[in-house]
């Protein structure tokens, strides 16, 4: 028999099998990347790491089906399902033992632990970051990468201008008791202001307004770190987005952020997309960036 356990069910390896052959669960394996090749993983299970696990509250659908949750012994898994559940996502199910005790299918395939987890650039880039720092995640969407530095101890603010999202996020943040302000913020209007030299760290992904790189190097303290990146227009082949508003020239990134000191760079393709990527430094003078 199930047996709940705080917010969540435990079940055992039998009834997970049934629930999967009725489709009616989707599973998370939140094991490292290695174990979930190496060891073999549920036939279709979604790869979220539990050391990233809380940007799920972010990614993973909400469609009426109940969330499966796995490890390799069923400790992490139930860790992850606290957190989950305490995040506000329903139905959340634990399978005691874990994969130790699986006796179902099993696949030996690499999982993309970015598919629902943080930007792989952010998580490339952690190094940089200053530890309880201020972060700005500009455009952060449902908040994966703003929920996953609030957890980890950052001041996070987060805009976005779909009020929708913003709420959800705030009330996600407020669950968690994590120190994330969420603000509804048109970021494409005349003008934006984003502050002066408040930020340690300005996060941008998967966003292009061109009229607001001013705005991004304005807010950054000095010493400071803007980690962006986005669509180029390799991306146009491969379908969306595909308005060359919304993508990138090649060496467009680095020319709209020439007044900062460019510590890292990647462009090319990542997790399926053509992207281009940068670590970029404020001088740790506290000139103000020049227009561009």
């Amino acid at each position: 028999m199930p047996r709940r356990q705080g917010g969540y069910t435990n079940i055992r390896p039998e009834e997970a099998q049934r629930l999967i052959r009725e489709e009616s669960v989707r599973v998370l394996d939140v094991r490292t990347p290695a174990e979930y090749r190496d060891l073999g993983h549920i036939p279709g299970a979604v790869l979220l790491p539990v050391d990233v696990v809380v940007a799920g509250l972010a990614t993973l659908p909400r469609d009426g089906r109940k969330l499966l949750v796995c490890c390799e012994h069923g400790i992490r898994s139930a860790a992850a399902a606290r957190l989950l559940d305490q995040g506000g996502m329903p139905d959340i199910l634990n399978l005691s033992g874990g994969m130790s005790v699986w006796r179902g299918e099993r696949e030996f395939t690499s999982g993309d632990p970015f598919a629902m987890g943080p930007s792989s650039w952010l998580v490339l880039n952690a190094d940089l970051l200053v530890p309880g720092g201020r972060v700005l995640d500009v455009a952060c969407g449902s908040g994966r990468n703003a929920l996953l530095l609030a957890a980890g101890g950052f001041v996070v603010q987060a805009a976005d201008r779909d009020t929708g999202r913003i709420e959800t996020l705030r009330e996600t943040a407020a669950r968690l008791g994590l120190n994330l302000d969420a603000r509804i913020l048109d970021l494409e209007a005349d003008e934006v202001d984003l502050g002066d030299e408040e930020f340690e760290t300005v996060l941008v992904f998967h966003y292009l307004h061109r009229p607001l790189f001013p705005a991004l190097t304005r807010c950054l303290k000095p010493g400071g770190i803007l980690l962006y990146e986005t669509f180029t227009r390799a991306q146009a082949l491969r379908g969306k987005p595909s308005n060359p508003a919304y993508l990138l020239e090649e060496g467009e990134l680095k020319e709209r952020i020439a007044s900062l000191k460019v510590v890292r760079e990647r462009e090319g393709e990542f997790e399926g997309r053509m992207v281009a990527g940068v670590a970029a430094q404020r001088s740790s003078s506290s000139m103000p960036a020049p227009e561009r």
